[in-house]
């Protein structure tokens, strides 16, 4: 079997490549280890949350819009231009908003208390927010299924249920044999350490577990945006570089020690059915325990529970989300000779991936 491009793995980081390679009319197999995605693809808030990013990823961010939005009408895949409310609880969170607004222009609108609840469904102690418009929202559960369904029917073959057991110049040796093709992209997110153990070693790659969890919908109420709040604002580049972020990360540890040594990002997002998924802490190792800490279930739930202003949340699933992480956003590696390694190491996958996967192939085939 020969092509064009191999790509191993068949999350949307993989997934991105193989577009982008169809899209220059190349031939493409994608030799993927499950029998579909189910790792950090599937397993995230379905947000495509681009204004908050700075530098490079604020960069392949924007790109990374415009391929998802003409995925919406070459594939069965719903993009909605929703984009995001950040919810302001105090008067420094305010002020961080109000400094990024000022750096963004357009990409944020301040909102007022009502404004903020005319668009979301929050509890009490909301001083105001800010409207991120450009942000998209996809379904986790599905979008990446369309994007291979639809390259399946471009040409692009696909080998489920196939490893990747040695990868070389021209050839990915796997479990249904040889494939060869002119150029190898290996997107096997947290993995890269499975295929090549120094390059992870030096790149410094870990695993960031995150608990998330489904939740019935305690309003009955549509939620079009992606919802984040102050905790938020420690957590993305662009919130970074406003002077007050500094503030807010001082009152928070002192008032919420422990959220923030879980690493919260208090968030959520409604599925199509209604449900809400919220989340999420962040726990880094080479190795993450395999045991799930009933207590960060508990932080997450109470925690969202008082920002939609309700006693208590009715669960309906858990799960542990699993991604790549670095000191640096990006990894981009050549390990031989026509080969890329290739990860988002930052937890911005389906944010960023479609954008950066154009830029690895400029590289690549040149």
């Amino acid at each position: 079997m020969t092509s064009d491009v191999v790509v191993v793995g068949a999350g949307i980081v993989g997934l991105a490549h193989a577009y982008a390679a169809v899209r220059r009319g190349l031939s493409v197999v994608v030799v993927e280890r499950d029998e579909r995605a189910r790792g950090a693809s599937v397993r995230n808030f379905g947000h495509g949350c681009l204004t908050a990013q700075s530098g490079r990823a604020l960069e392949y961010a924007l790109a990374a819009r415009e391929s998802w939005l003409a995925l919406a009408k070459e594939a069965d895949v719903r993009v909605r231009e929703s984009g995001t409310v950040v919810v302001a609880r105090a008067a420094d969170e305010m002020a961080v908003l109000e400094e990024f607004a000022a750096l963004r222009g357009d990409q944020a609108r301040l909102l007022d208390e009502p404004a903020v609840r005319a668009r979301v469904p929050v509890g009490d102690g909301v001083v105001g927010g800010a409207f991120l418009p450009l942000d998209l929202r996809v379904d986790p559960r599905r979008a990446v299924h369309a994007i291979a369904a639809a390259l399946a029917g471009r040409g692009v073959r696909f080998l489920w249920s196939t490893a990747a057991h040695g990868i070389g110049p021209g050839e990915v040796v796997t479990s249904r044999g040889v494939v060869r093709g002119r150029r190898v992209v290996v997107a096997v997110g947290h993995d890269v350490d499975r295929h090549f153990p120094e390059l992870a070693e030096w790149r410094r790659v870990r695993r960031c577990s995150l608990h998330m969890l489904r939740v019935a919908d305690p309003h009955g109420r549509t939620v079009d945006p992606a919802v984040l709040t102050g905790f938020s604002l420690l957590r993305y580049g662009g919130f970074a570089e406003c002077p007050s972020a500094g503030a807010v990360r001082e009152r928070l540890s002192r008032e919420h020690a422990e959220l923030l040594d879980c690493g919260l990002n208090l968030m959520f997002t409604q599925l199509p059915d209604g449900d809400l998924t919220i989340g999420d802490t962040h726990a880094y190792a080479r190795t993450p325990s395999p045991y799930r800490a009933e207590r960060l279930d508990e932080l997450v739930l109470a925690q969202a529970a008082r920002l939609l202003g309700v006693p208590r949340l009715r669960v309906r699933e858990r799960w542990r989300g699993v991604y790549a992480s670095a000191p640096e956003p990006f990894l981009v590696e050549t390990p031989a000779d026509g080969v890329r390694v290739v990860s988002v190491t930052s937890g911005i996958g389906m944010t960023t991936a479609l954008g950066l996967a154009p830029a690895v192939l400029d590289d690549l085939l040149d």
